[in-house]
């Protein structure tokens, strides 16, 4: 067990570079499954949650060479099994994503309950409901065990009950395995789930509306090998934008996709902190920023809330609430998705944030505050990002622990913001 040691006050400024988006590598990873050809991915974020998924592939009889730390050589020719480990679908929420590609390969998969953040209840009626709607069986026991019928699998036009991340990105990979036409409305179109989208294209499949709630998928009976690059993560792109927010630092974000961002700046805006998009694709934070939330027209309550995409990011709900910390005024927090994301904020409470919660799903945040070092826990990854960055510009020293929840999202978080100027160690806990 570790635990990250932090000395706050210092502005954290320079150049970094995001990771991979980690909830497209996952589905990314996914992918190989669906073909015995090589699959390359490159641009892997080297976290927890990456490899947790990649041993439960490996398990499955996937053969996987490292060739260097963010990338990865996959070859599925061999998968001896399709039923998932239990141990291992325990470790992450993604062991789930192999169902998809089992059922269009194989015709079977065996799914114990995955694994996860404790963040609120996540439905997987829209990954059962789109494998019923291709003609597959769904066994609910202990194992959720899906069968195709010996026909195969059937193409389908059917609506998402929700628009489901994780779910449509198991429809996504099921119907690019079946021959003819699937269209898949109501679905997510996150940036993570347009790249599986755009991965799947290079295997042989023509996916039609990415980036839209009606996707049109035009499958395939044998998808082929591909080389892809994991697209830029956003969420820590927004994470590091609010570091830099409460630091007071000047940043440069580069590598990243502006339409990724264009949600996550209006609201950060809304809390004050401004940012530049430049054409080669840098984030840039200007330093020494009054942070002082925007009220809404009529001098009323502001009010950030998440969504379904384009809306802001449910991921980023812990950031901005941090952010808020420090922003002169009081803004709405309004997190729609998941019923226990806000029941972080007492440990924000005990470094003398002023939030008040509402209920499950609302605080509102009164700021600035100066807040003081504490002793916390990391309950889950986005929440234990919030504490980092109240830790950085909190007054005195703070020490954070269960660090391998923040070690399941992002990668190398200590040593990249050591080189921003932090004064921060991972340390042996005793």
């Amino acid at each position: 067990m570790e635990k990250f040691v932090i000395e706050g006050g210092v502005p954290l400024s320079g150049t970094v570079t995001p990771a991979g988006n980690k909830n497209a590598a996952l589905p990314l990873l996914a992918c190989a499954l669906l073909t015995d050809e090589d699959v390359t991915l490159r641009n892997v974020p080297a976290i927890r949650d990456t490899e947790a998924l990649l041993e439960l592939l490996v398990d499955l009889g996937v053969t996987v060479e490292r060739i260097d730390l963010n990338t990865v050589k996959m070859n599925a020719a061999n998968v001896s099994k399709t039923h998932v480990d239990a141990d291992l679908a325990e470790r992450i929420r993604a062991s789930f994503l192999a169902a998809g590609p089992l059922l269009a390969r194989f015709g079977s998969a065996t799914m114990p309950p995955p694994g996860g953040d404790v963040i609120g209840r996540r439905r997987l009626d829209p990954h059962l409901d789109a494998f019923r709607a291709l003609g597959a069986t769904v066994e609910h026991g202990k194992d959720i065990v899906i069968t195709a019928p010996d026909s195969g699998l059937t193409p389908c036009d059917f609506f998402m009950d929700e628009p489901s991340v994780m779910g449509t990105e198991n429809a996504l990979m099921a119907a690019a395995g079946v021959a003819g036409t699937t269209i898949i409305r109501n679905a997510a179109c996150e940036p993570h789930v347009q790249d599986v989208a755009r991965m799947l294209n290079k295997m042989g499949a023509a996916i039609e509306g990415i980036g839209s709630n009606v996707m049109t998928v035009h499958g395939v009976a044998k998808l082929g090998g591909c080389d892809h690059a994991v697209s830029p993560d956003h969420i820590e792109i927004g994470s590091f934008m609010a570091l830099a927010g409460v630091t007071g630092g000047e940043l440069d974000i580069t590598g990243c996709v502006a339409d990724d961002l264009r949600m996550v700046r209006l609201a950060f805006r809304r809390l004050g902190l401004e940012s530049e998009m430049r054409e080669d694709g840098t984030c840039h934070i200007p330093g020494n920023q009054k942070l002082v939330v925007q009220r809404d027209a009529g001098n009323y309550q502001s009010k950030i809330e998440d969504g379904p995409w384009p809306a802001f990011p449910a991921d980023l709900t812990s950031i901005a609430v941090a952010l808020a910390t420090q922003a002169e005024g009081s803004v709405l927090i309004f997190e729609k998705m998941f019923e226990n994301r806000l029941f972080f904020v007492d440990k924000l409470i005990s470094m003398g944030a002023e939030i008040t919660i509402c209920d499950p799903h609302r605080a509102i945040v009164i700021g600035p505050r100066q807040l003081r070092g504490a002793r916390v826990s990391s309950p889950d990854i986005r929440a234990g990002m919030a504490m980092l960055i109240a830790a950085v510009c909190a007054q005195g020293t703070s020490e954070i622990h269960n660090v391998r929840d923040i070690d399941r999202g992002y990668e190398r978080i200590d040593e990249r913001l050591r080189a921003l100027g932090a004064n921060i160690e991972r340390v042996p806990v005793t």
